[in-house]
């Protein structure tokens, strides 16, 4: 069951979350990139399979987004409207079971980088901008090593902002990270269906209940 968009107010404006399932298999909120919204692909098919499966999942779109803006702010202004939209879910008992917080490329950083203080049980990562275009010298890496519960990132085989195998080296020996190779770019559209199926096997097989 999907419910109609809903407006959250945040510090920087409202913010739409969509939602749908029943949530008895826990919550999963999903953010998107800074080229789009949540309806993108990836993100749309993996909320209809985990929510068919039994979680209530919320894809939030941020504010500069439902303002129409192009440009996305710097990313302590994302934070703050993730965790407000975050703790009014909570406050309305709209965060039932474990929470696993999610999403593709600035989303996925935002996920990382809130993961512990929102009390998350996992961290769902696709297409995490491991380094500005170019500038592999500029790491993002230690927002997925800091990362303190499971944490699996659904990769592009030839994604240019860090592919797999370089991600799975920033990930070397840290406990409960997983790294899947998909085909495709940073985008994820080749195959929108192998990464939702790629994700909903790590939320399924792999993610300690």
């Amino acid at each position: 069951m999907t419910a109609d968009p809903a407006l959250v107010g945040t510090p920087h404006g409202p913010a739409r979350v969509t939602s749908a399932g029943d949530g008895r298999a826990g919550t999963l909120v999903l953010g998107h990139g800074a080229g789009g919204g949540s309806e993108s692909a990836d993100l749309a098919l993996l909320a209809a399979e985990a929510a068919d499966a039994g979680w209530l999942v919320h894809r939030v779109d941020q504010p500069w987004r439902v303002a129409g803006k192009r440009i996305a702010p710097a990313p302590p202004r994302l934070d703050e409207a993730w965790h407000a939209v975050l703790d009014r879910l909570r406050l309305l008992d709209r965060l039932p079971g474990r929470l696993v917080l999610g999403g593709r490329s600035a989303g996925a950083r935002v996920a990382c980088r809130t993961a512990a203080e929102q009390g998350a049980a996992g961290v769902l990562s696709l297409a995490f901008p491991l380094h500005p275009p170019g500038k592999p010298e500029k790491s993002r890496a230690p927002e997925l090593v800091a990362v303190p519960v499971p944490l699996v990132v659904v990769q592009g085989e030839t994604d240019a902002m860090g592919r797999p195998e370089h991600v799975a080296a920033a990930l070397q020996g840290r406990p409960g990270a997983s790294v899947y190779a998909v085909p495709g770019d940073h985008s994820l559209k080749k195959n929108p269906h192998l990464v939702a199926a790629a994700a909903m096997s790590w939320l399924t097989e792999v993610l300690p209940g």
